[in-house]
């Protein structure tokens, strides 16, 4: 496995400012959003929020695509969904800004579309746990994609945290919704591979010795340029030999004499 080494930056403390900025509004971004899922749990108990999560193979459970993952059952259920968003969209948020914020719309409806396809008739599924696992396989298939230092180092962490999440996308617990993780976790797994190119790759530290290699390969191929003969294709043509205007001759048929 090839490991970049990013270059050292011009401005070392304007580099460390930017990263500082980075991971703040990544932070926030995901202390909003946790926020966002408090308020709705708190209002959950105002109205009937059944027509509001997924219900499988259901029309009217579509719906719940959109609202599904803002619903939680318990508070327990929002404090594990809420630790997970913490850490992992922090860590996406600083390491793919561009990416995993176009991949969470993949994550998003992943998550309502595996509950909606694979869930069992009569059940209701809500719920953040398929965004969180969309977001732990983004930054860990991200990590094997690209192999620059910074995405190895977010999926070592999410994997070291929330490796986990690579079995509970398969049935396990009872009143678990598997099948939302499983959506979610393919939502990751499609935006990874979409969207590995939306965040530029720290531009890579080059070695002395891998200068030199390239200079020697640019010398030799500067002599074979010089000494060895060119392809027939480069020669000139200096006379194109034109095609006959006229016949130059005529075959006459050769008869025979019957007296013979």
């Amino acid at each position: 496995m090839h490991l970049d080494t990013p270059e050292a930056p011009i401005d070392p403390a304007a580099q460390r400012a930017a990263d500082r900025r980075r991971l703040n509004r990544a932070l926030q971004a995901s202390i909003a959003f946790v926020l966002l899922l408090v308020i709705a749990f708190g209002a959950q108990g105002l109205f009937d929020w059944h027509p509001l999560a997924v219900a499988p193979l259901s029309p009217a459970g579509l719906a719940g695509l959109l609202t599904a993952p803002l619903l939680h059952g318990s508070p327990a259920h929002l404090v594990a969904n809420a630790s997970a968003l913490l850490l992992l969209g922090t860590l996406a948020l600083a390491v793919y800004p561009r990416a995993t914020w176009r991949a969470l719309p993949l994550m998003w409806l992943g998550s309502g579309l595996g509950a909606w396809l694979l869930g069992d008739a009569g059940s209701y599924h809500l719920g953040a746990s398929g965004v969180t696992h969309g977001l732990m396989f983004l930054v860990f298939v991200l990590g094997l994609l690209r192999r620059d230092r910074p995405s190895i180092a977010a999926g070592m962490i999410a994997f070291l945290f929330y490796g986990g999440m690579l079995l509970t996308v398969l049935p396990q617990e009872p009143g678990v919704s598997w099948q939302s993780h499983l959506g979610g976790a393919l939502g990751g797994i499609v935006a990874a591979f979409a969207f590995r190119r939306s965040d530029p790759v720290p531009a890579r530290k080059r070695y002395s010795w891998e200068i030199e290699e390239e200079e020697a390969e640019r010398a030799a191929q500067a002599e074979r340029d010089t000494y060895e003969p060119g392809s027939p294709r480069d020669v000139p043509v200096l006379w194109h030999r034109q095609p006959p205007q006229e016949d130059r001759g005529v075959v006459l048929p050769f008869r025979r004499d019957r007296g013979d």
